[in-house]
């Protein structure tokens, strides 16, 4: 039987903070599928260990280093005036086509870039579109979606963002609409973006289970560790482990020789951590390390004690539907989790239906479970959640796979029949 083909286009392949369609190309070969990718270049370490293995074409729109930024503005506008990442995107798709047979093609996105180029390509070619919304503006506290330098111009900046967002949420509608399929990351974007196209289905990010499995290693210190970055504590508000901490220092419950919070993020991640713990007098307690490639991560859970998730409560102008993928890797390695603050959605519903820990309201309910968890360290040298296993499987990076593939089925059935 001839392999169906697959042609993902997406914005970053696999990109360090979500690699959804690294693990889906991974798994795909395995259920009878050839797939190729369509991506924008960029200089990412962290998941060659997927990116190796699969048929990539790239495209390098900063070939110049030199005026990096003013280039960088420079595309940024011809793109939002002209599509011109899009158009490039686009003409390189449809050259692949036109030489290779693809079946269905499936595009990627944590805004809406390169959504037009995939509808473009969908139009010229006649092949059926799935859209894969991973993030979007509206889950984001006020601009915080936008990390770009921007020129400190009055009124410049403010300008610029509001046009960038209509613009952007413009392009990403008209692409759903338009789409054969659209599958996304939580309940809440489901619930969202379902007003655009009612034949959208949840497909939740996940954790490979040949990385991430039970391999408990004794510590000699009780550990509680977080990997990643913050985007601001608007997003990622750490403050009640921080007050904690204090207090459970003060209480002499924990010693900076026994306690550590174990931090593995980037250079901004860092002096926001620095300057908040400060103000805690808990800085003796830190460690704050480099990222580590995705493939050492297990390795870092398994011997921590305690896994932290930063979020917010989930309200209109906070976070909204964040379902990250640590939240996965931390469950497939037993570990327990210590979700702070609760988004009291459906983060906090997903820690309960999986028992994988608690979606923290208030200091005292961290105190509790740091405590509680001390105790079990101290007896062992380990600790545990004892994770519901039949909920675990359906965050399986492979299983996950299995529902795009059907979904794409069913989309062929229907564009075919």
């Amino acid at each position: 039987m001839k392999k169906k083909k697959l042609l993902i286009i997406c914005d970053l392949f696999p990109p360090a903070f979500g690699p959804r369609m690294g693990y889906l190309v991974k798994y795909m070969s395995s259920f009878g599928w050839d797939v190729e990718v369509i991506t924008e270049k960029v200089k990412e370490d962290m998941f060659a260990f997927i990116a190796d293995k699969n048929k990539i074409h790239y495209i390098d729109y900063y070939k110049n280093q030199r005026f990096r930024k003013v280039r960088w503005l420079f595309i940024v506008l011809a793109d939002l005036l002209f599509n011109y990442k899009n158009r490039k995107i686009a003409d390189l798709a449809i050259e692949q086509i036109r030489m290779n047979h693809f079946d269905l093609i499936l595009c990627s996105t944590y805004r809406s870039f390169p959504l037009p180029a995939a509808l473009i390509t969908a139009k010229k070619t006649g092949l059926p579109l799935v859209s894969d919304i991973r993030d979007i503006i509206e889950q984001y506290p006020k601009n915080e979606f936008f990390t770009s330098y921007i020129p400190p111009i009055p009124l410049l900046k403010d300008l610029f963002i509001s046009f960038f967002k209509k613009q952007n949420i413009k392009e990403r509608n008209k692409v759903l609409k338009a789409s054969d399929h659209v599958t996304t990351v939580s309940s809440w974007h489901k619930q969202l973006l379902e007003q655009q196209n009612k034949q959208i289905s949840l497909i939740y990010n996940g954790f490979d289970p040949e990385l991430f499995y039970p391999n408990p290693v004794v510590n000699s210190q009780f550990t509680i560790t977080y990997t990643g970055r913050l985007h601001s504590f608007g997003m990622q508000d750490p403050t009640l482990l921080f007050s904690a901490i204090k207090y459970l220092s003060e209480k002499k419950v924990i010693t900076p020789q026994l306690c550590r919070l174990e931090w593995y993020v980037d250079e901004r991640s860092a002096e926001l951590l620095k300057k908040e713990s400060d103000m805690y007098e808990i800085n003796e307690y830190m460690d704050i390390k480099d990222y580590v490639p995705a493939n050492k991560i297990p390795e870092v859970l398994n011997k921590s004690s305690i896994l932290l998730l930063l979020t917010n409560i989930s309200r209109p102008g906070g976070p909204r539907g964040i379902m990250g993928t640590k939240t996965f890797e931390y469950m497939a390695v037993h570990k327990p989790i210590l979700c702070i603050r609760s988004d009291e959605d459906c983060l906090e519903e997903t820690i309960k239906e999986t028992n994988a820990g608690i979606a923290a309201r208030t200091e005292q309910e961290v105190i509790d479970f740091i405590k509680y968890h001390l105790d079990e360290w101290k007896k062992t040298g380990l600790t545990k959640s004892e994770i519901k296993k039949e909920k675990l499987v359906l965050y399986s990076r492979k299983e996950q796979a299995l529902q795009f593939i059907r979904i794409f089925e069913q989309v062929l059935e229907k564009h075919n029949g």
